[in-house]
């Protein structure tokens, strides 16, 4: 499937744009899965200015649509209509450390570089990052967290760029944290960096954690498989990965998806999957546990664009 090809219009309408604009980009090389369709207009900007320039000038009818680096992502196989952005480069991917034990990062970088930076740099408190996938505007959008912290115990603010193109800041209340969830989840900013804050700590002790914790993840999670990541978030009261095998959904397959043997809150890519059979998987999953426990699972991985 492809899109009518609309960046001569935009083009038209931003001719002082310095970042790339890609036609009908493919996006299954930039999702873990390695599954969906393509982005009908594919956008990379310079630097922060560059994006908010692009804002300011698109017509409000196109949809515009973030993705990072794609860890906790279903891309629907018709592909994302409208505007699809990708953070990336220098001008989003530097950390830098502050005063009063604060660090900065661009919202493009990993959430492992972010734990490395703090622990190099004596910071305590960042080192649970070490243990999730994806990138520091995902944690933003999901607060995301692992191995007993999460993002709104470290944010003190994020700055972004509005679908205006007005650059903001916004606070840590503003950000209205929930369990897996934010604010920002229904807002219209796209971020660009974030202000954590630290603590002193003992870098040989750091270290160890975020030793500990890549352990961990590495024993009990199907890392080395193309995967998303954590597919459902808990309930109340519940962990969801015993609520999917007591449900018997453990190696469960639809087409080439399948609910992972070592985690079966992992749905995997076990070879030639489309995005329809881990999406179909993920649902029928829901639908075993909801009649087995009672329990409705919700999807903790984001699914974007349309069907083909």
């Amino acid at each position: 499937m492809s899109f009518p090809d609309i960046t001569p219009d935009l083009r038209a309408a931003a001719p002082e744009l310095r970042g790339r604009l890609l036609a009908n980009q493919e996006m299954a090389g930039l999702t873990w899965f390695r599954v969906g369709g393509p982005a009908q207009v594919l956008f990379a900007p310079a630097d922060e200015q560059d994006l908010a320039y692009l804002l300011s000038r698109l017509p409000a009818e196109i949809p515009v649509t973030v993705v990072g680096l794609g860890s906790n992502l279903i891309v629907r196989d018709g592909g994302i209509p409208g505007v699809v952005i990708r953070l990336g480069g220098k001008a989003f991917g530097e950390i830098s450390l502050e005063d009063g034990n604060r660090l900065r990062s661009g919202t493009a970088v990993p959430d492992v570089k972010v734990a490395r930076a703090a622990a190099d740099a004596s910071l305590d408190g960042l080192a649970f990052y070490r243990g999730i996938p994806g990138c520091i505007g995902g944690a933003l959008r999901m607060n995301a967290g692992a191995h007993g912290g999460e993002t709104t115990d470290v944010l003190v603010s994020a700055r972004g760029v509005t679908r205006e193109g007005e650059i903001v800041t916004l606070s840590h209340a503003e950000m209205g944290f929930t369990y897996r969830n934010s604010a920002a989840a229904t807002m219209d900013t796209i971020f660009t960096s974030a202000l954590f804050q630290g603590r002193p700590g003992d870098q040989a002790a750091i270290f160890a954690e975020m030793d500990r914790v890549t352990a961990a993840r590495e024993a009990a999670q199907p890392i080395k498989e193309r995967t998303g990541g954590s597919t459902f978030k808990n309930p109340p009261g519940g962990k969801a990965w015993q609520l999917i095998d007591a449900a018997g959904c453990r190696g469960l397959r639809v087409g080439g998806a399948q609910v992972s043997e070592m985690h079966c809150n992992f749905l995997i890519n076990a070879g030639g999957a489309t995005a329809a059979d881990i999406e179909g998987l993920g649902e029928e999953v829901r639908r075993r546990v909801k009649q087995t426990s009672g329990f409705d699972l919700h999807w903790e991985i984001k699914r974007l664009g349309v069907a083909a």
